[in-house]
């Protein structure tokens, strides 16, 4: 099976950051014992962060948690628990020592996107903290551009970080690997997927949808391939909000 052929079956592209989350999973996972086993994927929303560690974690067998900003503690260790297949039982305490028991038992990664969340008490920090700390296990934290900096706030956990993996920008081999999914049926050109790119200011997030837009463009007006003389570029989504309108 080809790379396009497994894209659309699948409906994942390959990009450049799932490569990027696997790697990083498997140095935290083959580190030395006396090594922290955290690591944190950071960067501007957009960049793909979330499928990656979504497609890397079931590909690995990992757990996969996406936060909420609703949460507290009992309910972040519930959610993980319930990702672990176990009912949670007792109070905080011990929802945190199951949770711990089996990251020790099973040596499966914990993935827990939208960490920024955590970022907004100490409490949710020390919680995350004491996850690792019970299990010793591997801990992938995703989140926004800015994290690094703000868990210099709280210095025991930011020790604790093996590795600090910024997010990789949408390049023209995304491009070309998500093409297929979200422009399917129609040949994209290079060039035009060179100005895509280019708009996108690195965002994933952008390229599919300009992909979109260009797909349905091509089916309307019967087109099988598409090339940057036959896209209006003013049509390009880059992010920027509309103009105000005039009064009338």
């Amino acid at each position: 099976m080809n790379q396009n052929t497994e894209t659309i079956n699948t409906g994942i592209a390959k990009t450049s950051n799932i490569g990027l989350v696997s790697m990083a999973l498997e140095q935290l996972g083959g580190r030395q014992n006396t090594l922290p086993g955290i690591g944190v994927i950071y960067g501007p929303a957009g960049r793909g962060k979330s499928v990656a560690c979504a497609y890397i974690a079931n590909a690995k067998n990992g757990y996969y948690v996406q936060m909420r900003s609703a949460w507290a503690r009992k309910t972040l260790y519930e959610k993980i628990l319930f990702e672990m297949g176990i009912k949670p039982a007792g109070t905080i305490p011990q929802l945190l020592d199951q949770i711990c028991e089996q990251l020790a038992a099973s040596r499966r990664p914990l993935i827990i996107d939208e960490f920024d969340f955590c970022l907004r008490n100490d409490s949710m920090i020390e919680s995350v903290r004491d996850i690792y700390e019970g299990s010793q296990g591997t801990l992938l934290l995703v989140g926004e551009e800015g994290i690094p900096q703000k868990l210099r706030r709280w210095d025991r956990f930011h020790s604790r970080v093996l590795s600090w993996i910024p997010a990789l920008p949408a390049s023209m081999k995304d491009a070309k690997a998500i093409a297929p999914i979200y422009c399917r049926g129609v040949e994209v050109a290079d060039d035009l997927l060179q100005h895509l790119v280019e708009s996108a200011h690195g965002s994933i997030r952008y390229l599919a949808t300009n992909l979109a837009q260009i797909q349905a463009f091509a089916l309307e007006n019967g087109r099988q391939s598409m090339a940057l003389a036959d896209w209006d570029t003013n049509k390009t989504y880059t992010g920027e909000p509309p103009k105000p309108r005039r009064a009338a």
